[in-house]
């Protein structure tokens, strides 16, 4: 497939003992050094709030997108079997090591931390630990598996249940969302930014099935569908990344996990919208939870600009 994007700047970790990266290029060593350079100077001129993410958290956070998505590539366009969830979602071999390669490097790069993985599931950290770990591996996976490049990995850092670190990875098309609480927004190292939408009738819409939504959610959700002025399909965690950028006005979504939704949080909170519940409530996740999905809304609604994304909470009229 032809390369359509730049490559993201790297930043260059030692492999983890599951996945043993090839020796990064010196011009990948001097993309990671920019990339740094760049965000420690966005954090400074974003001021304290920043600091909350110590920076060698980005830079693991990188190389974590980056084993996951050296497995998915490998598989992408390959006859890999496909296996059936309790949940009747599809599952492969590349979910399971991309998340395998994740946990492998985080066990040794950030012990202390909690991680909850889509296919393994939770796993604590060490006693009085602030940090937990979100991982989807491929987002997308019914994407993936019918050769279409809108899968992503998501990788979320929550501090106290807040999410304060989030990248969108595509590993195919060589795009790279990241968001950091008190920083910029960047896509492939460059600063993004939504566009202003003040009414919901010039709002593009996208969710990824209709048929995520059922009984309640269905009626709320053609509210917004029918207020719109074009809804659209698919996409997965992928239109989060096309909001952030600037590109579409408005996500709504139900039937979510927390590892569905804690990476975008950050991405689209930086680049100027807004992401909640249907509530309009913010989206969180106790560390204390124990990975208990069912303590996390299952509905969300992502806007660029804050006006329109009033409007689709008013016309969802959540419980």
């Amino acid at each position: 497939m032809r390369v359509v994007a730049p490559s993201p700047a790297r930043a260059c970790c030692a492999p983890s003992p599951r996945h043993v990266a090839a020796q990064p290029s010196s011009r990948c060593a001097v993309r990671g050094m920019k990339a740094r350079r760049s965000a420690a100077a966005a954090a400074a001129a974003a001021g304290p709030a920043a600091a909350a993410v110590p920076q060698e958290y980005v830079e693991l956070a990188h190389c974590l997108a980056d084993e996951a998505g050296r497995v998915s590539a490998r598989y992408f366009r390959t006859p890999v079997p496909v296996d059936v969830k309790s949940d009747a979602s599809p599952v492969t071999q590349a979910d399971r090591e991309a998340e395998a390669a994740v946990r492998a490097l985080l066990s040794v790069k950030a012990p202390d931390h909690a991680i909850f993985g889509e296919e393994q599931g939770y796993l604590a950290g060490g006693a009085g630990s602030e940090w937990l770990w979100v991982v989807d591996p491929i987002d997308g996976t019914k994407s993936f598996i019918t050769g279409k490049p809108l899968f992503g990995t998501l990788i979320a850092l929550l501090h106290k249940g807040t999410p304060v670190l989030g990248i969108i990875d595509q590993p195919i098309l060589r795009e790279r969302w990241l968001g950091v609480a008190g920083a910029p927004s960047t896509l492939n190292g460059r600063p993004i930014a939504t566009r202003q939408c003040a009414s919901i009738g010039n709002a593009y819409l996208y969710a990824t099935t209709p048929h995520m939504f059922s009984g309640a959610t269905e009626t709320a959700f053609n509210r917004v569908r029918d207020a719109v002025r074009i809804p659209m399909y698919g996409c997965d965690c992928y239109a989060y990344g096309l909001l952030a950028a600037g590109y579409a006005d408005l996500v709504v979504e139900a039937d979510l996990k927390p590892y569905d939704y804690m990476a975008l949080v950050p991405i689209i909170k930086g680049a100027g919208g807004v992401i909640t519940d249907w509530r309009g409530e913010p989206l969180r996740w106790a560390v204390d939870s124990q990975g208990d999905v069912s303590a996390c809304s299952g509905e969300v609604v992502a806007a660029g600009d804050a006006r329109s994304h009033a409007q689709a909470v008013q016309l969802l009229q959540w419980k």
